[in-house]
C-alpha cells in the first residue's frame, strides 16, 4: 500500500512538472517572441522631357510590422510580417500620370506579406511558407514602400562559419504593388489573373499559361578578404540561369584596402518555354530558344569612410534567342534589382539586352557615418537600344541624433540618350524622397 502510494505522488509530480513544462514553453513563444517594423513616406517623381507623355508622381506612406515568436519544440518557430501602404488620396485621376511602380494606381494596398513556420539549429534552417528571400536573382527588390516575397520552402544548412548551401522551392509570389500571392512573374501583363503587379516588364499575353514558380540551389562562402557565391536557377518554363560572383580585398593594414571581383552569367531556355511559345518579344526581339552569355568584372579601393570603384558587364548576343540573348530575369526585370555591377537606379543591361557597359561610383561618409554622398556615372552601349548614359546621385542622411532609426534619403538620376528606352527617346529624370523610420 505504501509502494503504491509512494508511486501516486511521483507520478502526481511527474505530471504536474509535464504540465508546468509545457506552460512555460508555450509562456515563452510570446515572452521570447519580438516584434519590430518600419514605418516609410516616399515621393517618387518620374520627369520627362517630351510633350507626348505626362510626368508621373507618387507618394504613399507605408507601415511594415514584423512578428517572429520564440522558439519552442526545440528549434521550432513562428514569423509574420503585415505591410500596408496608403496614398492617402493624392493619386491622380488621369492614370499615365501616376508612378504606378510605387504602389500601383490604387489608393492603398495590404498584405500578408510574411506568414512562415521555421526550425532552426546549430547546422540548419529551414523555412516554408511566405517569406522574403535574400538570393542575387530573387530577392526583396525593396526599393518602394513594400517588397516583394515568396511563397516558398526554404533550406540554409551551414557547414562551417562563413560557408552557406541553400535551397529553396518557390510557388508563387507577391510583388512590390500587390496583395497577395500568384503564379506570374515580371514578364506578364499589369493585373494578369487579377493580380496588380505594375512596374514589370510585360509582354506576355493576357492567356499565357501561369507561372510554376522556380527550384534553385547555391552556395555562399565569406571568409576574411575572400567572398564567393555560385548560384543555379531553374525558372520553370522561362529559363536556366548559372551564376558565379567572387570578390578578394586585400587587407593592407592602412585602412587602404583594394579590392576586385568577377562574376559570370550563362542561361539556356529549357522546353516548354512560355516566351517561345508565345511569341512574346523581350526587347523587341522574339526567338526560338533562350540563351545568354555575361560576365562583369570590379575593381576599386576601399578608404576609410569610403570606396570608389570602376565595372564593367558584357552581354553576348546570340542568333535566334530570345532579346537576341537578353538575360531573361522573372523577378528583377525592370524592377533594376539584378546583381549586375553596371546596373543603374533606373535600369541595366538586363533591361537593354544585349552589349556592353561601365560604371563608376564612388560613397563617402561623413560626420561618424551619419551623412553618405554617393555619385556614379554609367555608359551604356548596346546592339538593340543604342547607347545611353545614366547620372546618379545619392544622399542619406542617419537622424539617430534625433529619433533612433529615423532616416531621409534622396536618390536622384536622369537617363539620357538610348532607343525605345525612355519617352520620345528624351532624357527622363527620376527623383526619390524618402523619409524611414525602424523601431
Amino acid at each position: 500500500m505504501r509502494n503504491t502510494l509512494v508511486a501516486a505522488a511521483i507520478a502526481a509530480v511527474l505530471g504536474t512538472t509535464s504540465i508546468a513544462a509545457h506552460a512555460a514553453a508555450l509562456s515563452d513563444i510570446f515572452t521570447q517572441g519580438h516584434v519590430d517594423g518600419e514605418l516609410r513616406a516616399y515621393n517618387f517623381d518620374r520627369l520627362y522631357q517630351t510633350n507626348t507623355v505626362p510626368d508621373a508622381h507618387a507618394l504613399s506612406g507605408a507601415f511594415l510590422l514584423n512578428a517572429k515568436s520564440g522558439t519552442f519544440g526545440n528549434g521550432f518557430s513562428l514569423g509574420a510580417s503585415l505591410v500596408t501602404a496608403n496614398s492617402f488620396g493624392t493619386q491622380s485621376d488621369t492614370m499615365s500620370k501616376i508612378d504606378t511602380t510605387l504602389m500601383g494606381p490604387s489608393d492603398s494596398v495590404t498584405a500578408l506579406s510574411q506568414a512562415y513556420a521555421q526550425y532552426q539549429n546549430k547546422w540548419v534552417l529551414v523555412r516554408g511558407g511566405y517569406q522574403y528571400l535574400n538570393t542575387p536573382w530573387m530577392g526583396g527588390s525593396d526599393s518602394r514602400v513594400i517588397p516583394a516575397s515568396y511563397n516558398a520552402l526554404m533550406a540554409d544548412f551551414t557547414p562551417s562559419k562563413g560557408w552557406d548551401i541553400i535551397g529553396l522551392r518557390s510557388f508563387g509570389w507577391k510583388s512590390r504593388t500587390s496583395s497577395g500571392y500568384t503564379s506570374d512573374n515580371l514578364y506578364y501583363p499589369s493585373t494578369y489573373a487579377s493580380d496588380s503587379m505594375y512596374g514589370g516588364s510585360g509582354g506576355l499575353p493576357t492567356t499565357a499559361p501561369s507561372a510554376n514558380g522556380t527550384w534553385a540551389l547555391g552556395s555562399t562562402y565569406a571568409v576574411g578578404g575572400l567572398k564567393a557565391q555560385g548560384w543555379y536557377y531553374n525558372f520553370l518554363n522561362f529559363a536556366r540561369l548559372g551564376y558565379v560572383d567572387g570578390s578578394y580585398t586585400f587587407k593592407t593594414g592602412t585602412g587602404i584596402d583594394p579590392f576586385v571581383a568577377a562574376q559570370y552569367v550563362t542561361e539556356t531556355g529549357g522546353s516548354n518555354n512560355t516566351l517561345v511559345a508565345t511569341g512574346t518579344k523581350v526587347d523587341g526581339v522574339a526567338g526560338n530558344n533562350v540563351k545568354s552569355r555575361a560576365w562583369g568584372a570590379d575593381v576599386g579601393i576601399a578608404i576609410p569612410n569610403g570606396r570608389f570603384d570602376v565595372a564593367y558587364n558584357k552581354i553576348s548576343q546570340q542568333a535566334g534567342a530570345v532579346g537576341a540573348g537578353a538575360i531573361i530575369s522573372p523577378y528583377t526585370a525592370s524592377y533594376a534589382t539584378d546583381p549586375l555591377y553596371t546596373t543603374s537606379m533606373i535600369r541595366g543591361l538586363v533591361e537593354q539586352g544585349p552589349g556592353h557597359a561601365w560604371k563608376a561610383k564612388a560613397a563617402y561618409n561623413f560626420f561618424n557615418n551619419k551623412l553618405q554622398l554617393v555619385a556614379a556615372y554609367a555608359k551604356y552601349t548596346t546592339d538593340l537600344r543604342g547607347n545611353s548614359h545614366d547620372v546618379y546621385f545619392d544622399v542619406i542622411y542617419n537622424l539617430d541624433g534625433y529619433l533612433k532609426g529615423l532616416s531621409l534619403r534622396n536618390r536622384w538620376e536622369r537617363s539620357v540618350g538610348g532607343t525605345g528606352l525612355n519617352p520620345g527617346n528624351q532624357s527622363f529624370t527620376y527623383n526619390r524622397i524618402m523619409i524611414a523610420y525602424k523601431f
